[in-house]
């Protein structure tokens, strides 16, 4: 989690009385009573951690993707604007993309009934574009990169207003190309995209799963996961995956804070949370089924953080401390305990 968005959460200690009163409905459905937004934000951050979000057994709600779009500080994004990146056609990503779809969530029934590879593969292919328009900003004009940056941070702060038009910006296919970009989802890669840039890594593909099973449309679902990606985790999505090994190594420190004898007995096998937990810190614990339960558990990530994801892998070792101590399957490599 990057700064900015640590002070906006601790900021936010004040509860509004009158949002206490309403349910978690209303208030998403009337908003901030006396137009105490972090007064609410408040109340709504501890209705989630006390009482849930309510949905049905398959975790479907109508309330939790507006909910988790508000905790993340989503724009607001045309429809118009989503479809223009899709229009544009295969990414320089496209093929890696394609490479991990079809295994995303592939033996968790409730996703595969609900989700499938074609919108999955148009959220990453549109993702992978504005990481790659944005690369190239950079790379001709450092200086133009910051004040997009700028004019990006002050739209999104704004209600009515978000990225638009700049989703899209780089020149739109001719109509002619459109109704082509369209099937790109469900064909083969194109064989002239030029070779990835570096922005799309492997476990995106896990990170979008639960927005687009959560979500009523795929502009909701991509506005979300862009957001967490370059606003929440951005260390994720460079090409070394920067903030995901810090995280690991947050994993092996908490933990020997926490239990120091479980802490020395996987180090003394040579297991290192870089080799145990890389998937659940990569996607929030998203590799980890069931798929109801991982939705439960963003809700409390983007009520109080991605941060404290670090905290709940550790959680998930405490809890299964007996098998993994007594166990030779946990102890003889190269057979390695994983999470997910």
């Amino acid at each position: 989690m990057t700064a900015a968005t640590a002070t906006r959460r601790s900021a936010l200690s004040k509860r509004s009385l009158a949002a206490d009163a309403m349910s978690l409905d209303r208030l998403l459905r009337e908003g901030p009573p006396d137009g105490d937004v972090e007064g609410a934000l408040e109340s709504a951050r501890l209705k989630i951690l006390d009482q849930g979000i309510k949905s049905d057994s398959d975790g479907m709600s109508s309330l939790r993707i507006y909910v988790w779009l508000i905790l993340l500080n989503a724009p607001m994004l045309e429809t118009d604007a989503y479809l223009a990146l899709i229009h544009r056609g295969a990414s320089p990503a496209y093929s890696k993309i394609r490479n991990d779809t079809f295994r995303t969530l592939s033996t968790d029934p409730l996703f595969r009934r609900r989700v499938s590879e074609a919108s999955l593969i148009r959220l990453l292919n549109a993702f992978a574009w504005t990481l790659h328009d944005a690369r190239e900003v950079r790379t001709r004009d450092p200086s133009v990169a910051s004040s997009t940056r700028r004019s990006l941070d002050q739209s999104s702060s704004r209600p009515g207003t978000g990225y638009g038009s700049d989703y899209g910006s780089p020149a739109s296919s001719p109509a002619a190309k459109r109704a082509r970009a369209l099937t790109l989802t469900t064909e083969g890669s194109v064989a002239s995209v030029t070779a990835e840039p570096g922005t799309y890594v492997q476990g995106m593909n896990v990170l979008a799963a639960p927005f687009l099973y959560a979500a009523r449309s795929e502009a909701e679902a991509f506005v979300a996961f862009h957001q967490l990606l370059t606003k929440e985790c951005p260390g994720y999505i460079r090409g070394a995956m920067d903030g995901v090994h810090k995280g690991l190594a947050l994993v092996d420190k908490v933990l020997a804070i926490v239990d120091p004898k479980l802490s020395q007995h996987l180090l003394s096998k040579n297991l290192s949370a870089e080799i145990y937990a890389f998937p659940s810190v990569l996607t929030l614990c998203a590799c980890t089924p069931p798929l109801p339960e991982v939705l439960r558990l963003w809700d409390f990530l983007f009520a109080y953080g991605p941060h404290l994801n670090i905290l709940c892998i550790v959680a998930q070792l405490i809890m299964i401390r007996s098998k993994i101590m007594e166990s030779p399957r946990y102890v003889n490599p190269p057979v390695t305990f994983f999470l997910c």
